[in-house]
């Protein structure tokens, strides 16, 4: 019993041992050395006794990837194309994060003798040549995108600016006059758009709604490459205009208007004994009276006194091309304001009272708000509308 135990265990094990295997093999025959690389150190690190398959499949995935590597650096510098330099850079950090892996391990032998061999290469140098080479390219395709957008292209800029980023955050923090050249690109991929308000309702509106209305914020409407401006300065040219047209505005009068009604419930009100046909009162099979619940009617007659008072908008968006003055785009909004109070009193019974006249029972008639108010209040409601739809528009780019 003991023997076929320990031969299934020497079955298991050597099952387990063939699988890792094939999968390193695996990883090398399909391409992969990298992931090769990292299944056999895996299997290596922190071990004493390093079995030989894993140290020759280390060595094996190794040399096929530098030899990979090397050859692929080559071929694109040779073809002397300055965009290629990119590419060779994050081929030479490959390499060196490679070598960094396996440097540790070095020297490997595993526990039979077999002593691997890692040709490794100065990296640092090549690495360094072609980080500063795809820098270079990155801040001259910078400068001439630059020179593209003087002539009125904002899109050029605004790649300008992400291909100074990139060279930023991928090769050197500082570098020549990148920071310049960054803020040159926000400057010349800016959408400047000025916003205006006018009212074509025929009504007389009160300044307090064009302030409620234009305090809208810059924070609100500003994006990475939008400038909202609320006040035109002379001598501006604009690259949008949003114009907010107040088209129609209907303020309705103060209205009061009294009802009474009443409002009546059935409810139980004591008990009454029950008599059989003699008057004698009934019992039932344990002895106890007989009783039936006594139900009368009552009744409350409220007064109810309902105010109320609104004011409707109307108007759109206008979206122009700000140096020819085209319109771009339409966009309708607006926005209702209703005042509401009821204020009831009741005689009667309370308990007839249902659950929506209890909630009015007790409330007063307040005064009615002022035109000047409820406009406010407006503006208010209106101001997200607006910057919803600004934000939808695919005008302003």
């Amino acid at each position: 019993m003991l023997a076929r135990t320990s031969f299934a265990a020497l079955l298991l094990t050597t099952v387990v041992l063939f699988s890792a295997c094939r999968s390193a093999q695996k990883f090398v025959e399909s391409g992969n050395y990298d992931d090769a690389i990292d299944f056999c150190i895996d299997k290596l690190e922190g071990r004493k006794n390093k079995k030989s398959e894993y140290v020759k499949g280390l060595e094996l995935a190794f040399r096929k990837a530098q030899t990979r590597d090397l050859a692929d650096a080559e071929n694109l510098i040779a073809q002397n194309r300055p965009e290629n330099w990119e590419r060779v850079n994050a081929i030479h950090r490959q390499i060196a994060r490679r070598q960094n892996k396996i440097a540790p391990l070095t020297p490997l032998r595993a526990k039979d003798g077999y002593e691997a061999r890692f040709d490794f290469v100065d990296i640092a140098k090549l690495e360094n040549e072609s980080c500063e080479r795809a820098a270079a390219y990155l801040y001259t395709r910078a400068e001439t995108l630059l020179q593209q957008a003087e002539n009125g292209n904002r899109d050029a800029a605004r790649e300008a600016w992400s291909t100074l980023i990139d060279l930023e955050r991928r090769y050197f923090t500082q570098y020549r006059e990148k920071d310049r050249l960054k803020q040159e690109a926000r400057n010349l991929g800016t959408s400047h758009v000025l916003f205006e308000i006018k009212n074509q309702s025929n009504r007389v509106v009160p300044r307090q709604f064009s302030d409620r209305i234009l305090a809208i914020g810059k924070n609100d409407l500003d994006s990475e490459w939008k400038s909202y401006h609320f006040n035109a300065e002379a001598g501006v040219q604009y690259d949008y205009k949003v114009v907010f047209n107040l088209n129609n505005l209907d303020n309705t009068p103060e209205r009061v208007h009294e009802r009474s009604y009443a409002d009546e419930r059935e409810i139980e009100d004591g008990w009454d004994y029950v008599l059989d046909s003699r008057g004698n009162v009934m019992k039932d099979s344990l002895g106890n009276d007989l009783k039936t619940p006594r139900y009368v009617r009552i009744q409350a007659n409220v007064l109810e006194v309902y105010q109320s008072k609104a004011v409707r908008l109307a108007g759109t968006l206008q979206i122009f091309e700000g140096y020819r003055n085209t319109l771009l785009e339409t966009r309708p909004v607006g926005t209702e304001v209703i005042f509401e109070n009821y204020a009831s009193t009741f005689t009667g019974d309370k308990r007839a009272l249902s659950d929506e006249s209890r909630r009015r029972i007790g409330n007063r008639p307040m005064p009615f708000p002022s035109d000047e108010d409820l406009l406010a209040q407006a503006a208010d409601r209106l101001k997200p509308s607006i910057r919803d739809e600004l934000r939808r528009s695919n005008s302003i780019r």
